[in-house]
């Protein structure tokens, strides 16, 4: 061990205070904490963004029905509302890949047990599986 090097990949209080990662474990946990922090400002977002269209619809009576617009704004909402939970669903994920890391399970396969693999994990943080098992 050199003197960068910590004694134990979790001991090094100071590199992760400062952003930098010293080790593997410390990287993953930076992409994966920059992946919550851009997951929860798009919920957040997202959030905000179907408050507006409800606030609208209460403002305004509309029929959805037999408005021309009506049909284009109900699209819209549940648009958002979609992503809004696919959003909220990324985030558990990205939780549950933070648990994962803790346990020492993260970029294991759930299914076949081998390496979920860097190149999957870069692109999918959260990946629970690797390629050959999520087809």
């Amino acid at each position: 061990m050199t003197c960068h090097e910590p004694a134990h990949p979790r001991a090094s209080r100071a590199a992760r205070a400062s952003g930098t990662p010293t080790g593997p474990i410390e990287a993953a946990e930076a992409v994966l904490r920059r992946e919550r922090d851009r997951t929860v400002a798009l919920v957040d977002g997202l959030a905000r963004e179907f408050e507006r269209f409800v606030e609208a619809a209460e403002l305004v009576a509309t029929d959805d029905e037999h408005d021309p617009e009506g049909h284009t704004i109900a699209f819209e909402r549940q648009l958002v509302a979609a992503r809004l939970r696919d959003a909220r669903a990324h985030l558990t994920e990205v939780d549950a890949a933070a648990e994962r890391l803790a346990a020492g399970t993260y970029g294991t396969c759930e299914r076949c047990g081998g390496p979920v693999g860097d190149a999957r994990l870069a692109a999918r943080p959260a990946a629970r599986t690797c390629m050959a098992c999520a087809r």
